[in-house]
């Protein structure tokens, strides 16, 4: 393994970390806008991920499956918060 890909291995143990503490505020809440923050956080920290686990096992696959998580994590987060809105 190179530098950069210890590196990037390192970053994407360390957003795990924080998939962990952002879990936190997921399940405590208080309010549901809270956790509807803190769950798009979460995929945000999955897709970043995902994109450095494909730079270190150089993958294009890891690529277009980070791509395709994003824009449904995208699309859910715009319907739950247009229901927290109370519009649909």
């Amino acid at each position: 393994m190179s530098a950069s890909q210890y590196l990037f291995s390192g970053v994407a143990l360390l957003m795990g970390l924080l998939i962990v503490l952002v879990s936190g505020r997921l399940i405590a809440g208080p309010t549901t806008a809270d956790r509807l923050i803190a769950l798009d956080t979460i995929n945000t920290l999955v897709s970043g991920i995902m994109l450095l686990l494909g730079a270190v096992y150089d993958s294009v696959v890891m690529v277009d499956v980070a791509i395709v998580y994003m824009a449904l994590s995208f699309v859910s987060t715009l319907y739950f918060a247009r229901h927290l809105e109370g519009g649909m």
